[in-house]
């Protein structure tokens, strides 16, 4: 039963992309639209295979370098403040404010400054990312760390639990899912914010950049491969992090029967 579960999973999405990228195809050929607007997926697939170079020092420049070492970088900076914000309640009211704050600035308007700050290699698009994936974070650890049961708190403290004790054996453990449900969000908005941040200025490489340069050549064919390799690298992030956390909080209800 749970093979035939995993295969329905499995097949519903692939026959559907399957079915659009026939249409695709047929409707590109059929209405003679030019591949200046919209090249066939037969002719992404043949830029594709013929910029296996190109596509992968690109993808090094802009997930390996760019978008996940800003993804480490912000993640860790929240759980540093959600646990301070967490042991000193008044720090909620000061803090809080400047991390939405920094949620609101638009990527458009932090990219050029980050890039003037720290150059136009991977350094500025980790910043850029790190600035992105802070605020979601944070919110989520600290909403994972309110999210215990009052009754097993009070527990915690009839037992004579320390701080420390009561996160490391009841308030973390609780906040796990949170902190998943975070990451699963971090990661799209890392990929995106190191693809952008790299319209403002990139060395020679990188898939902001191709896309960039490559558009003003009306290449869109290469366009749309990095933008292929993009989506599956998003989808490839976004499924690691979600068998993690399957294995990881194998016992919270939310993975119950799935």
């Amino acid at each position: 039963m749970k093979t035939d579960s995993t295969f329905e999973k499995l097949a519903w999405p692939v026959g559907f992309g399957l079915l659009v990228l026939v249409l695709w195809e047929i409707g590109v050929r059929v209405f003679g639209i030019s591949p200046a607007i919209l090249p066939a997926p037969s002719a992404i697939l043949a830029a594709m295979a013929g910029s296996l170079p190109i596509l992968w020092e690109d993808w090094v420049q802009t997930v390996v370098k760019g978008a996940l070492n800003g993804l480490w970088m912000g993640s860790l900076a929240a759980l540093v403040v959600a646990l301070v914000i967490d042991r000193f309640d008044f720090l909620k009211r000061g803090l809080m404010p400047v991390a939405n704050f920094f949620a609101a600035l638009p990527i458009v308007g932090l990219a050029p400054i980050m890039v003037m700050w720290f150059g136009f290699d991977w350094q500025s698009k980790a910043a850029v990312v790190a600035v992105m994936v802070f605020f979601p974070m944070l919110v989520n650890i600290l909403g994972g760390l309110a999210a215990v049961d009052p009754m097993q708190r009070d527990l915690m403290r009839t037992y004579g639990a320390s701080h420390v004790q009561t996160l490391r054996k009841l308030r973390g453990p609780a906040a796990l899912p949170f902190v998943f449900n975070g990451l699963k969000i971090a990661t799209s908005l890392a990929l995106i914010g190191a693809i952008v941040a790299e319209y403002f200025g990139s060395p020679i490489r990188g898939m902001g950049f191709r896309i960039t340069t490559e558009m003003g050549r009306l290449a869109t064919d290469m366009v749309w491969a990095e933008i292929v390799v993009s989506a599956v690298t998003g989808t490839a992030l976004y499924g690691l992090v979600a068998g993690i956390e399957k294995r990881v909080t194998f016992w919270h209800p939310s993975q119950r029967g799935s």
